[in-house]
């Protein structure tokens, strides 16, 4: 097996099309080379189309895998191994670049590895902090869940129980008129306010159920309540229930470090909630950069460099797309 492994990465489960490159000798040691992504933009007011979405993808993906060559100074015959994201996401996104990595790997006689989305985000967050055992939240418009590795598997240990955290951001910027995803709007809203307004909190054992939350802030917004303190109460209702349910999961697991990944992570406010965990608890928190905090192309180039250097690959009739896969149906091969 190779010390050293060259993966190129292809993301494409929903709105953004990426593609990276990445030198890895262990999740220790190694180098992102590039990291280049488009991202489809829906008209205001709308949610990602899944067709919509696959033909941006279609169409930006020679001038993203050509820029993630050059950026890396590399060509094909440099690359190792290609890896691409098979799941969970939108059926036509994942089908682009799965035909993407089968025909380079055909034409490049290249072994090929189907990756987890969400492992991505995992595995890619640990590479960029260096924690290497971590209670992790991951969030995101395709992920609401705590998990912590157990028993060559990521184990779930709480998440949403409808809508995830990434989800009602984005529906309800939606209502306002926003296109998706507006997450980062919805923040911008409600740092301009400090009036809170009781909203519903829904917190089942240890899982968090968002669908009324959104149901309300909708009727709030109906009766003419002001737009930036329904957003303020919105984020601190729904992140209070994601800090409760981390809360517990700390204590139970008894991890010394966690670690907070996925497009919603950028979120300042959530940041400084979690800290505020972190200092009670004497833990070692890590929040992902804001950079890779977004879908990209290097959260599936580290796994598909760990997964092939631990023996791992198929052959190209066997790069199946799986729109849902859950993480702890996952077999790590590269963690002891």
């Amino acid at each position: 097996m190779l010390e050293e492994v060259k993966c190129l990465g292809i993301e494409s489960t929903a709105h953004t099309f990426s593609s990276s490159i990445v030198r890895l000798k262990s999740l220790k040691e190694g180098e992102i080379l590039s990291n280049v992504r488009s991202i489809y933009t829906p008209p205001k007011g709308s949610g990602i189309h899944p067709t919509e979405a696959s033909r941006h993808h279609t169409k930006v993906a020679p001038a993203i895998m050509h820029s993630s060559l050059k950026e890396a100074k590399l060509t094909m015959k440099d690359i190792d191994v290609i890896a691409y994201s098979a799941g969970p996401g939108l059926g036509p996104c994942l089908r682009v670049g799965a035909t993407i990595a089968r025909a380079l790997a055909s034409y490049y006689n290249k072994p090929i590895v189907p990756t987890n989305h969400a492992i991505g985000h995992i595995e890619l967050g640990c590479f960029l902090t260096g924690l290497l055992d971590p209670l992790v939240l991951l969030i995101s418009g395709g992920h609401t869940l705590i998990t912590a590795y157990a028993g060559k598997r990521w184990r779930i240990f709480g998440e949403t129980l409808d809508l995830t955290i990434g989800q009602i951001l984005d529906q309800f910027g939606r209502e306002l008129g926003y296109s998706s995803p507006a997450g980062s709007i919805i923040e911008e809203l409600a740092s301009n306010s400090k009036n809170y307004i009781l909203m519903p909190y829904t917190v089942k054992g240890n899982d968090v159920s968002f669908s009324g939350l959104l149901t309300y802030a909708k009727k709030l917004l109906a009766k003419g309540y002001k737009v930036e303190d329904i957003c303020y109460s919105l984020q601190e209702t729904a992140f209070a229930m994601l800090c409760e349910t981390f809360e517990r999961a700390i204590a139970f697991c008894e991890k010394r470090e966690a670690m907070v990944v996925g497009g919603v992570a950028a979120n300042k406010r959530l940041s400084s909630m979690v800290n505020s965990l972190a200092d009670r608890y004497k833990i070692n928190l890590k929040v992902v950069p804001m950079e890779y905090s977004g879908d990209c192309g290097a959260q599936i180039a580290v796994v598909g460099a760990l997964a092939f250097k631990a023996g791992y690959s198929v052959g190209v009739e066997k790069s199946l797309v799986r729109r849902s896969w859950r993480i702890d149906d996952v077999e790590i091969f590269w963690r002891d």
